[in-house]
């Protein structure tokens, strides 16, 4: 059954939540992985195939999984590319994050990329989400798709008002840790270390100015904390880490009470 467009659309979702919205990070190159996440009640699922373990055929399959849930899907690219960009839109992406954005220039040309003329130049061909949407998606993607670019290094800090500034943004995405590597910072979460606070406040006072969404890459530890400071999209936790340590914890569990059964069993 076809799903209502709002569910579907990051765009369409803030304007109607009225809150931030919280997501999980696929990077496990397998279909029922993707299921068993989309089962859940998350607001958006990223699809990773920058760092995740997934190429073409990944996203594409991962997509069509994640129809089977409401969370509306996104995909991040592995670069500011318009052949990869207009691939993860054909297949049924509905907003794309870019990597590694630092000037105006170059997000002009993920906008260019993302939009069909008269206001870009993605090549017409949708053969995946034409498929599931028919005549009608050409009319829609222009007010569904939302396009945003990652601010991960000082140089994009530097620009980042230019960069929020280009047309067709809709949101500037916070990447933890390349902007730390980039600051001389060890890569994560550095709250309390000057450079990384402030970093944080730049992206969030452009964003604001710009009236752009503000999104980052958090862990279920963070995410209340990014709540709280004003970001729009967050990220909560990523399959592969979420099973790892579900597993490490059932393990722990029956190592902790493996005593007591032993002692009983004898």
């Amino acid at each position: 059954m076809k799903k209502p467009a709002h569910l579907r659309s990051l765009r369409l979702r803030w304007a109607r939540s009225g809150r931030p919205l919280l997501g999980a990070w696929c990077m496990l190159p397998d279909r029922f992985a993707a299921e068993a996440v989309a089962s859940l009640d998350f607001d958006f699922l990223c699809v990773d195939a920058q760092h995740g373990l997934i190429d073409y055929r990944d996203v594409a399959q991962t997509l069509q999984a994640l129809e089977l849930g409401e969370a509306a899907p996104v995909v991040r690219v592995p670069w500011n590319d318009p052949g990869i960009i207009g691939k993860v839109l054909d297949a049924g992406a509905m907003s794309v994050i870019v990597p590694m954005v630092n000037s105006a220039d170059d997000a002009r040309a993920v906008v260019a990329a993302a939009r069909y003329a008269p206001g870009g130049s993605r090549s017409f061909g949708p053969v995946g989400i034409g498929w599931r949407d028919g005549p009608s998606y050409l009319g829609r993607t222009n007010d569904e798709v939302a396009i945003i670019v990652m601010i991960e290094t000082v140089a994009a800090l530097r620009n980042v008002d230019q960069i929020a500034a280009v047309p067709g943004i809709d949101a500037l995405f916070l990447g933890p840790f390349d902007l730390s590597l980039s600051l001389g910072l060890e890569p994560g979460d550095n709250d309390g270390a000057a450079l990384f606070d402030d970093a944080i406040d730049t992206v969030l006072h452009s964003c604001r100015t710009h009236n752009l969404k503000a999104g980052i890459l958090s862990s279920r530890m963070v995410a209340p904390r990014r709540v709280t400071q004003g970001f729009d999209m967050i990220s909560v936790t990523m399959d592969v880490q979420a099973l790892s340590r579900a597993m490490a914890d059932d393990l722990d569990t029956v190592k902790s009470q493996l005593g007591a059964a032993v002692t009983s069993r004898n």
